[in-house]
């Protein structure tokens, strides 16, 4: 069995949220949804990532696959298992399944998303895996800050 990021306590993954709200801050600056992502290793980051659909009209250029991709370069190689991949946004079907196939041992998110949700919310598609592929999943780590700039961005794109 894999390391499961035995050294992750409550204020660690809340500092590690805070980078990735940085991301977030970021990609809403720049237009985009408020998503950001940073992926760990040994305690540091490796990889960040924020969205970029509109920049790169992509529709895969959400910020988890932006930091996964970033994290498998840095490393040069696809698996991820000592990582621990840190998001603001429960990831979509998408992202998490990216995510899972990647061995990233652990998936932290902040705000929970009950429309798309795909570790908990609307549905979790970690628990169809083998339990040797299941990463640990921590929900709602700082949900409120994360909620709150999620919130401030569609206030200002509804003006």
């Amino acid at each position: 069995m894999r390391n499961r990021s035995r050294r992750v306590t409550p204020e660690v993954v809340s500092d590690w949220m805070g980078y990735a709200l940085e991301q977030a801050a970021e990609a809403s600056a720049a237009g985009e949804v408020p998503v950001g992502a940073v992926v760990i290793q040994d305690g540091l980051i490796i990889a960040r990532g924020r969205n970029r659909t509109e920049e790169r009209q992509s529709p895969i250029a959400h910020a988890e696959l932006v930091a996964l991709e970033s994290a498998s370069q840095s490393l040069g190689q696809w698996r991820l298992a000592d990582c621990t991949l840190v998001v603001t946004l429960e990831p979509c079907t998408m992202c998490a399944g990216a995510a899972i196939l990647s061995r990233v041992g652990t998936i932290v998110y902040g705000a929970r998303e009950p429309r798309t949700g795909a570790l908990g919310s609307l549905y979790d598609v970690s628990l169809a895996l083998e339990e040797n592929i299941r990463p640990l999943v921590i929900g709602g780590v700082r949900e409120d800050e994360c909620i709150s700039l999620l919130q401030s961005f569609f206030a200002g794109v509804r003006r």
